[in-house]
């Protein structure tokens, strides 16, 4: 969600800090900062917007000193701000600390803390961290760091420095990436290597569980027990450009394979089956019998968002047995919709600042209804108005077509199913396997990116089409209609995604040999539903690529080609079907020589009418 980056050197380090966090940008970001400590003093520069707006602060001599850490902040825990940008400090401003990452039991933590006399200044999880170090420095910086990373609950990439040991260097993994460089007299930390890459190519990997302790004598790397680990070195010779995209060729295929973390971050600290619950703190502001008393859900959004919308209205409908109406935020805006105080409407964007979804909340909020929104931007517009909401943690996507954050979508809007299900419809016993088997979809979509070469053969042999139909039945009909429409989005062939039923009500008279019809074809009540439809596609001579559960021989049979997914409940199926669907668009869009990550005409957030 963040960069980090930190240098510990014999000459000054302001202005390496400053071009490692530009090498970080393509991550996206909200704010930015640097610390560094010269002259025995703790010097820190901190902005909300672009990183270059650090260069007079670096230019003027301000950020003195051949030690420093910096941060480009993506917001997870407080609006973007300058008291919430990193890096963060004590209140002696004695130590300094970047972090990525997110701190689940920080509220119990800040509780403790502030107990203890600490005096907080942001809104963030993070700034627990410094002071808990602070907490402990009595016993020295490296055992005050292990002490505090030994009491952390959730992810963190951090980099600690203190002005009372101004030669030392400490980074800590845990869940979020930290990789160390050594230089020519200098030594580097960051979150990924890109940062560094100008300076050194000789690089470590922590792993989970491991610290590094850095002086100007040389390093060295151990568990959160002390215990020391020896650590082999490595090589980068990658390309800027791809060091940035992780080795992939394209953002889009990168974010495709970050999505089992995407989902992971999502349900972390809230998707609890161990507890038999789901901790939703962002709809706090409905009790649970006003959820119990809702008329209905009115679900709004636009493009991708509101095809995670139409996989909601499956799930809520089935658990919570409540009316769910999905509509696009375009057009329920402007039709004196029919809303009243016993709706909740829920609005979804990824970007919490599309035009058309926040003036449909306006609308909602105007005529009395409760409104909860599902982005990804901490501080957008809609997490401002919204009242309610629920962030989805995918972290910053940077391909135009959606991907990570449509299943960061549906993962949350999944777990509000099932929340409001618990309260109105599901058994104890019913809750429970549900929540135990949608703890397995980051397991299940790695899975299915196994698989990723069987589709790309299944692109190249249906690259040259003009036409494509995806048909699907129940909740994989919104499967068909995102699976469309991401081929549409960056191969620029026409495709139509259409309830499976309705095939003969009109655009079964366009099947012929040259058209494929994708057919979502998972294993649930519709199935020999499907195979009907498969035979009257067959009959028409279409060329049928069909996506189908593991071990299901039979439609190998029936199909031109097969891409195999793993074995879901029904309810849940979105989650590994649709990922084939993003693969196969990726990889004809790139067989046809389009431009897979900026797709003509068409922008990542649409802020305009």
């Amino acid at each position: 969600m963040c960069g980090i980056v930190g240098i510990l050197s014999r000459a000054p380090v302001a202005v390496k800090l400053l071009e490692g966090l530009k090498r970080l940008e393509y991550r996206g970001y909200d704010s930015a900062g640097i610390a560094t400590i010269g002259d025995g003093a703790m010097h820190c520069e901190k902005v909300v917007g672009r990183v270059e707006q650090l260069q007079p602060s670096v230019d003027s001599g301000r950020l003195s000193g051949t030690i420093g850490i910096a941060h480009t902040r993506w917001a997870t825990h407080g609006a973007p701000s300058v008291v919430n940008a990193h890096p963060h400090m004590d209140e002696n401003e004695e130590i300094a600390i970047v972090h990525n990452g997110v701190i689940e039991n920080y509220l119990a933590l800040k509780e403790y803390l502030i107990g203890r006399g600490r005096k907080f200044k942001s809104e963030t999880d993070t700034e627990v961290i410094v002071h808990l170090i602070a907490e402990f420095m009595d016993k020295g910086l490296m055992s005050a760091v292990r002490e505090t990373a030994s009491r952390l609950e959730g992810t963190f990439g951090l980099i600690v420095i203190s002005r009372k040991d101004p030669y030392r260097m400490i980074a800590v993994r845990q869940g979020s990436p930290i990789v160390f460089g050594i230089g020519e007299h200098e030594y580097f930390v960051a979150s990924d290597v890109s940062a560094m890459v100008d300076s050194t190519r000789q690089v470590i990997f922590l792993d989970d569980g491991e610290i590094v302790d850095i002086t100007l004598s040389g390093y060295r790397t151990m568990n959160f027990e002390d215990v020391t680990v020896v650590k082999d070195s490595t090589q980068i010779d990658w390309e800027i450009e791809a060091i940035e995209k992780g080795g992939f060729e394209h953002f889009m295929l990168k974010e495709i394979f970050e999505q089992p973390e995407a989902l992971e971050n999502t349900f972390r600290g809230r998707l609890r089956p161990a507890e038999e619950r789901i901790v939703l703190g962002g709809i706090s502001g409905m009790s649970e019998s006003e959820l119990r008393a809702l008329r209905r859900v009115i679900i709004s959004a636009c493009g991708t968002a509101y095809h995670a919308g139409l996989v909601a209205e499956y799930q809520i409908e089935e658990l919570a047995r409540l009316p769910v109406e999905v509509e696009y935020a375009s057009e329920f805006r402007y039709r004196d919709p029919l809303v009243g105080t016993d709706d909740l409407t829920i609005v979804i964007s990824q970007s919490g600042e599309t035009i058309d979804t926040l003036s449909a909340m306006r609308e909602a909020k105007t005529k009395g209804s409760r409104v909860m929104g599902i982005c990804n931007v901490v501080g957008s517009t809609i997490a401002r108005e919204a009242g309610m909401g629920v962030y989805t943690h995918a972290g910053p996507e940077i391909g135009v077509a959606s991907t990570k954050a449509f299943m960061a979508q549906i993962a949350v809007l999944a777990m509000f199913s099932l929340y409001l299900g618990r309260l109105r419809a599901l058994s104890p016993e019913a809750n429970k396997t549900l929540l135990d088997e949608l703890a397995e979809m980051p397991n299940l979509v790695r899975r299915t990116l196994e698989n990723a070469e069987s589709v790309k053969e299944v692109a190249e042999e249906f690259a040259e089409a003009r036409n494509y139909l995806f048909l699907g039945r129940g909740i994989n009909y919104p499967v068909a209609l995102e699976g469309a429409l991401k081929l549409k989005e960056i191969s620029y062939i026409h495709a139509e995604g259409y309830p499976a039923a309705e095939m003969k009500h009109g655009p079964i008279a366009l099947i012929d040999e040259n058209m494929p019809v994708v057919v979502i074809a998972t294993r649930d009540a519709t199935y020999e539903k499907i195979l009907a439809n498969i035979a009257e596609i067959k009959a028409r001579k279409g060329r049928i690529i069909a996506v189908a559960t593991e071990g299901d021989n039979r439609m190998a049979e029936e199909v031109d080609r097969v891409i195999y997914v793993p074995q879901t409940r029904p309810l849940f199926a979105p989650f590994v079907a649709t990922v084939p669907l993003q693969l196969l668009a990726y990889y004809t869009a790139l067989l046809r020589g389009c431009d897979v990550d900026k797709p003509r005409n068409l922008a990542k957030s649409v802020t305009v009418e």
